[in-house]
């Protein structure tokens, strides 16, 4: 995703692009892209200069839209699962004193996953991207340094 989102409005970008770019073998992102497709945030064209594009701008695309897109519902453990049915599944939910703690890990995860955008992924973390420029400031961050209140021990 990061990889169609560098390339944004330059057209689409093929499967052995992506997978030289980010050391992926290329049967794993057949299987991804399914997924991708499927949630309505790539779109592919066939042919010799045909690849995959995203359906929306970079910014518009959070990244809590493509973990669930592939992983399915956040479930740090089932008793905590976004999916009502497989929260349902523990029959211990109703007095366990620790489901409350997955819960607010859960709600965490999906609030760090929500803040963060497709395009804040695009900039390199350094200058030394084999494919593409870095730049000084990590733009994550930056953000998380700002958003994230992280308690110290």
């Amino acid at each position: 995703m990061v990889e169609l989102a560098r390339h944004g409005g330059d057209g689409p970008v093929s499967l052995a692009e992506i997978a030289d770019h980010e050391e992926l073998p290329r049967p794993y992102l057949e299987q991804l892209v399914v997924s991708l497709r499927d949630a309505g945030l790539v779109t592919s064209t066939r042919g010799a200069h045909g690849g995959y594009a995203l359906t929306r701008e970079p910014s518009a695309i959070r990244m809590s839209e493509v973990v669930r897109a592939l992983e399915g519902p956040l479930a740090p453990m089932v008793c905590a699962s976004e999916d009502p049915i497989h929260a349902a599944a523990c029959d211990r939910t109703a007095f366990c004193t620790v489901n409350p703690l997955w819960m607010k890990v859960r709600e965490a995860v999906a609030g760090a996953l929500e803040s963060v955008t497709l395009a804040d992924l695009t900039h390199p973390r350094s200058t030394a991207h084999p494919f593409h420029a870095g730049t000084s400031s990590d733009p994550l961050v930056v953000h998380a340094e700002h958003e994230l209140a992280i308690p110290t021990p």
